[in-house]
């Protein structure tokens, strides 16, 4: 297909976010009778899913202690259950199990989805959560849990399938999603509007609007944009922390056993829920060497060839590489130990899986904000940006909400995410999760 000298919408990159926008902003002006899918070009260097969606471990969940995601996730999880064949979306539901330290966090978070909806059960106690646990797998084992949320909605997706999904919508809505396209440059009137991108196959004038869903590659986009590096933030209490880096860059920890992935099942033979498991109880190996006594966690979820999953993140020392992505994967040392040695902490069936354990191309480099927490705005008057702070993959329904502000309407949902807060000092709470994300 070739490039066009110039389109009304212009979407840059062709993951979750960028082919959701592309395809729920066509629906919109198809539906309003003010244009087609013919009025959007998406663009994408490589091909769709060659970033980060294309090796997210897939974990859809509203375990978030920030109202605002809590209801934004809500909102995405009624997209993926839209189409669940379409998106290769697996709704087995959600395990968030919790240390004493984490008991109010996840019954504020249990309370709130019950005032929005959202089908989950709350577990208080370690002997009723431990009775809970074991009824879904009897080899249920895991010490220092005193707290269950059990979301019934969520799940996982399969995530170069779920991207493909999106991709076929989009061109079913006559989207022209154009593969080996990369923009280099973003071409800025005195007024700061974008008029044109400039990339490696020619240049494309913005009638309109341009969207840029660029996961890891946000600090890149940002640079085109001539915006600044360090921002000021104001904390809640009116303090003022200066010249913050705007962007961290932080390697997901993720791996895989490989083991006959239907020995991960219930008690009554179904298909497991993605189980979040946080605890302050002793870590050992199967050799009984101490991991940490400290408060860590895991999760993990049935995966095609195995069980899947990953830890807490960390923050990437020195340059970045990602291309090709993701080109800077510095798992720790001892992710793989204690990882495994989580896995059979929690369950009787995992104990000496270790030596099952390999390497999966999963997880990737991310790049985080100044709060660790998404941006979704205009940062320029034509230009928005769908910066999801590595939270991305399972938000498949921002692209939605992103397509009703393009056509002028607010979302309550995205508000809370504006830029603006920096300055205003409407940050979002944290947990006392060990994730950076939660």
């Amino acid at each position: 297909m070739s490039t066009p000298a110039a389109s009304r919408y212009v979407v840059a990159g062709a993951g979750i976010h960028g082919l959701s926008t592309a395809y729920h902003l066509a629906k919109e002006l198809r539906a309003r009778g003010s244009g087609s899918g013919a009025d959007v070009v998406v663009l994408e260097k490589s091909e769709p899913g060659a970033g980060a969606s294309g090796i997210a471990c897939g974990v859809v969940r509203n375990n978030y202690f920030q109202p605002a995601m809590s209801e934004l996730m809500q909102a995405c999880v009624e997209v993926w259950e839209s189409d669940p064949a379409a998106y290769r979306y697996n709704p087995v539901g959600y395990v968030a199990l919790g240390a004493t330290v984490q008991e109010a966090d996840l019954i504020a978070t249990y309370e709130r989805q019950q005032q929005i909806g959202y089908r989950s059960e709350l577990i208080v106690g370690d002997a009723d959560v431990d009775t809970h646990m074991k009824s879904l797998f009897p080899d249920w084992r895991a010490q220092g849990v005193t707290v269950c949320l059990h979301e019934q909605q969520g799940g996982f997706a399969f995530n170069k399938e779920s991207v493909l999904g999106l991709a076929a919508k989009c061109e079913s809505e006559k989207v022209a999603v154009l593969a080996g396209v990369e923009v280099e440059e973003i071409e800025l009137g005195a007024d700061g509007v974008a008029t044109a991108v400039l990339t490696s196959r020619g240049r494309i004038e913005i009638g309109e609007q341009l969207v840029l869903a660029p996961g890891p590659w946000a600090k890149q986009f940002w640079a085109m944009l001539e915006l600044p590096p360090t921002i000021d933030i104001r904390t809640p209490s009116g303090d003022v922390a200066r010249d913050q880096p705007m962007w961290t860059y932080w390697n997901l920890q993720e791996g895989e056993i490989a083991v006959d992935p239907m020995t991960f099942a219930t008690a009554d033979g179904g298909a497991p829920p993605v189980i979040h498991l946080d605890t302050d109880a002793p870590l050992r190996t199967d050799d009984g060497e101490l991991i940490t006594d400290d408060l860590w966690g895991i999760y993990f979820k049935r995966d095609r060839h195995g069980v899947q999953g990953g830890a807490s993140p960390l923050v990437v020392d020195g340059d970045v590489e990602l291309d090709p992505y993701p080109q800077t994967t510095n798992v720790d040392p001892g992710f793989a130990d204690m990882w495994c040695a989580g896995l059979s902490h929690a369950m009787a069936r995992f104990e000496g899986c270790r030596a099952t354990y390999r390497e999966a191309r999963s997880g990737g480099v991310g790049a985080f904000t100044a709060d660790n927490f998404p941006v979704f705005d205009y940062v320029k008057p034509n230009v928005y940006a769908i910066l999801d702070s590595n939270h991305g993959y399972k938000m498949i329904g921002v692209g939605r909400e992103v397509a009703k502000v393009l056509l002028g309407e607010h979302s309550s949902l995205l508000y809370p995410f504006r830029f603006e807060r920096f300055e205003t000092g409407d940050l979002h709470p944290v947990s006392q999760s060990p994730y950076p994300w939660s």
